[in-house]
């Protein structure tokens, strides 16, 4: 299997550990009373459900842009940035001048 595929699925799992501890914190601490709101609806499992997964998919893609942002890459090139070009230089333009006055305006 390929090394990339093996670090997006530990960062898919860290991503659910991670979630569970989220989640498990936001009811057990009963954060914006959304513990008391699940464990006391019908439908709180699926809620739990959605908001563990949805956490997860987040976790999980955030670690693993961290990962995949911090591989080492070669650079080959010294001194790494873009090639300087050469110093520019003002050059001098000359403008016509327009003789008419400008009609009063109160600002």
């Amino acid at each position: 299997m390929p090394e990339l595929i093996k670090l997006y699925m530990r960062s898919a799992v860290f991503g659910l550990v991670l979630s569970a501890i989220f989640v498990g914190t936001l009811m057990t601490f009963d954060v914006a009373r959304l513990g008391s709101l699940i464990l006391g609806s019908e439908v709180g499992v699926v809620a739990a459900a959605v908001l563990w997964v949805a956490n997860a998919v987040v976790f999980g893609g955030v670690q693993f842009g961290i990962a995949v942002m911090g591989m080492a890459s070669e650079d080959r090139r010294p001194g790494g940035g873009r090639p300087v070009g050469p110093e520019l230089q003002p050059v001098r333009v000359p403008a016509a001048v327009s003789r008419a006055r400008p009609a009063n305006r109160d600002w």
